[in-house]
């Protein structure tokens, strides 16, 4: 009689001991996934020291002149990118608010139970989508559509409450809030889909033991389904606030490409990757040194911004553990 507790020799059962095939297999995979490793690390030190090799003759030069001036004067040999520093951090972090919420709302939206799933299927599909525009198309149609739709707006703000900062300059052209709207856009897709994995990642067991604990739908969402998934969601915000740190060529053609530091969303600005790429083409060797000064002060910002990011990521999944 065969004992219950002697697993049967079924080659078809999952409880089969490892084969040689499969410790081969699993040693293949590790030593390519350290080859990898190793291979993202080496271009990414490679990048950093060829910048950063290119930038040493503009820091030792012109020093921290460079990181707070604001004049960029090629024939006076001043170049100052604080203006370009300020309107980088200010439109991410404006586009950021705005591509936050409306793509949290769209990911609760599309994964808790509103629209029939085929449905849901079809307008997820619709804004992944979005992230397949190129960026010089959403330039485009950030001038030929945004910046004119929202003109009769910001004048009637300007008017009315021309005392607020905010609200201090007109809008006659490209400026800080058009370059916002259209990076909030192009974000969008990147913070939806990751913060619907993160909703739809939470066992329904949760969700069903809030509707057994007497909630509401909105209540199971906002007080059970989204604290949930507060890492995956921040997650999304973190990857958004990187993407939109970086983008170039949709903000070198809205943001204006004015040296000016202004809380006015109206007010043309400028980015360091708007410098970066409209100033490269004509510059000469000690530009193009200053340049890759630039380059790296726009390197640090992303790599401090991620780091603060993880960081912030891991103490709210201590918070959450406890």
């Amino acid at each position: 009689m065969t004992s219950p507790f002697v697993v049967p020799d079924n080659p078809d059962s999952a409880c089969q001991p490892p084969s040689t095939k499969d410790f081969l297999v699993d040693r293949t995979f590790r030593a390519l996934s350290r080859v990898g490793v190793v291979l993202i690390l080496a271009v990414v030190f490679a990048l950093v020291f060829e910048v950063g090799r290119k930038a040493l003759p503009g820091m030792q030069e012109y020093g921290f002149d460079v990181l707070f001036g604001t004049v960029w004067d090629v024939n006076q040999n001043k170049y100052g990118i604080l203006p370009a520093i300020w309107g980088t951090l200010y439109s991410a972090f404006i586009a950021l608010l705005i591509a936050g919420f409306f793509g949290i709302s769209m990911a609760i939206f599309l994964t808790q139970d509103f629209l029939p799933a085929k449905l849901a299927a079809v307008f997820r599909t619709i804004v992944e989508l979005l992230a397949a525009i190129p960026s010089v198309v959403y330039g485009l149609w950030g001038i030929y559509v945004v910046i004119p739709a929202i003109r009769p707006l910001t004048t009637w703000l300007h008017t009315e409450l021309s005392w607020i900062p905010f609200f201090g300059t007109s809008l006659s052209g490209p400026g800080l809030l058009p370059a916002a709207l259209v990076l909030a856009i192009m974000i969008l897709p990147t913070i939806a889909a990751v913060s619907q994995d993160a909703l739809s990642s939470v066992p329904m067991k949760t969700k069903q033991a809030a509707y057994g604990m007497g909630t509401t739908h909105w209540e199971a969402i906002l007080k059970v389904m989204v604290p949930s998934a507060a890492t995956g969601i921040f997650g999304s915000l973190v990857l958004g606030l990187g993407r939109a740190l970086g983008e170039t060529m949709a903000l070198a053609m809205l943001v204006g490409n004015a040296n000016s530091i202004s809380l006015s969303l109206f007010a043309p600005a400028n980015t360091l990757a708007a410098l970066l790429a409209l100033n490269f083409p004509e510059a000469g060797p000690r530009e193009v040194e200053v340049l890759m000064y630039a380059a790296l002060v726009l390197m640090l910002i992303t790599l401090i911004v991620n780091i603060i990011g993880s960081m912030l990521m891991v103490y709210a999944q201590r918070g959450n553990k406890q």
